[in-house]
């Protein structure tokens, strides 16, 4: 928009403390025609959203990207968006090899840190696991 690149968001405290974002998008929404009256699952959507207007819909759009936006801005404040997407990673390779309940966090802890996150490291850390507790 205008030709520059610059944030479509914006963060600040309200009188009150309160943090409020808001973001200007460029979208053209519509729901007469096109996928949202063509495509059985945009149909679902839009039914499950229980929008009536292009107007709400475009609303319910722009939160979700500020929503995104929030998250992206929480991780890179905290402990950055590539750890945190490898400690995701983990915790669903642990699942992937079989882990459950405690398992899931104790195995995806071992293999983030020795940054071996695989199936077949995963699986072998749970056995390793399961042995030493008796399961």
């Amino acid at each position: 928009m205008g030709g520059h690149y610059h944030p479509l968001t914006t963060w600040e405290k309200n009188p009150d403390g309160d943090l409020v974002g808001t973001i200007e998008l460029p979208l053209a929404v519509g729901l007469v025609g096109g996928a949202t009256a063509s495509h059985p699952v945009a149909k679902a959507n839009v039914r499950l959203l229980g929008v009536k207007t292009a107007q709400e819909l475009a609303e319910i759009m722009a939160s979700v990207g500020l929503a995104q936006n929030f998250a992206a801005l929480r991780a890179l404040a905290t402990e950055g968006i590539q750890r945190g997407h490898m400690s995701l990673h983990a915790r669903n390779t642990a699942i992937a090899a079989g882990a459950v309940g405690d398992e899931v966090d104790k195995v995806a802890e071992i293999i983030a840190a020795e940054r071996k996150v695989r199936v077949d490291r995963a699986k072998e850390v749970l056995d390793e696991l399961r042995k030493k507790s008796g399961g």
